[in-house]
């Protein structure tokens, strides 16, 4: 397995060092906060103002707020890094996110947000239920990375599915990187990859077929 420690940078082998940079770089809290502001951009026809509110409102609610929560307990060490790779460890910022994104909707819902954000923020929810569901009722660490990574890709396909050839790019780029820090097995990032594309992408396209 490659080197798993940064502290001296000349002895960390540049295929580490590039998964690493996919790792951080595709984190899900990174799309999280990324995604819905593509998003709103798209469905509120290019409105700075609207699109700002709405990307916010979901990106704030379903990254910032649980990543805060992440990062103040792995500074109390609470869990080993700000990734969470400990499975029992994911309860506290399993149920933080899941809080956030609630009131991130009912925000959206009585503000009269686009039904597509609505949608998103639901597929979200799915997503981290089927992630609980999975980690702690069949104790298998499925990988968020993954299952982010491939939601997200997914989302933003749809209308434009030829769009899925460069975004599958990414997706791999994250995926081999969780196996390769020695974060996740390959059987946790396919798990993470069926999760994502199945109650994120596809839980995302049902819904605004149905409120379409």
């Amino acid at each position: 397995m490659a080197a798993t420690t940064d502290a001296n940078n000349d002895a960390v082998p540049i295929r580490y060092r590039f998964a690493r940079l996919g790792t951080e770089l595709l984190a899900p809290w990174v799309l999280v906060l990324a995604l819905p502001l593509l998003l709103a951009w798209d469905v509120t026809g290019h409105d700075p103002g609207r699109a700002l509110l709405w990307g916010s409102v979901v990106g704030v609610t379903g990254s910032l707020i649980p990543m805060a929560v992440i990062v103040r307990g792995a500074k109390a060490g609470r869990w080993q890094t700000h990734h969470v790779t400990d499975r029992a460890g994911r309860l506290v910022p399993f149920a933080t996110g899941l809080a956030s994104l609630a009131a991130g909707f009912l925000l959206m819902f009585f503000g009269g947000a686009p039904y597509q954000m609505l949608a998103l923020s639901i597929a979200m929810l799915a997503s981290l239920l089927g992630s609980i569901a999975i980690t702690f009722g069949l104790r298998f660490k499925v990988s968020m990375h993954a299952a982010v990574a491939s939601g997200a890709a997914i989302i933003l396909a749809i209308g434009h599915w030829l769009a899925l050839v460069p975004l599958a790019l990414p997706v791999a780029w994250v995926c081999w990187s969780r196996v390769e820090v020695g974060d996740h097995t390959a059987r946790e990032i396919l798990g993470g990859v069926v999760l994502g594309a199945v109650l994120g992408g596809g839980g995302y396209w049902a819904l605004i077929t149905a409120m379409a």
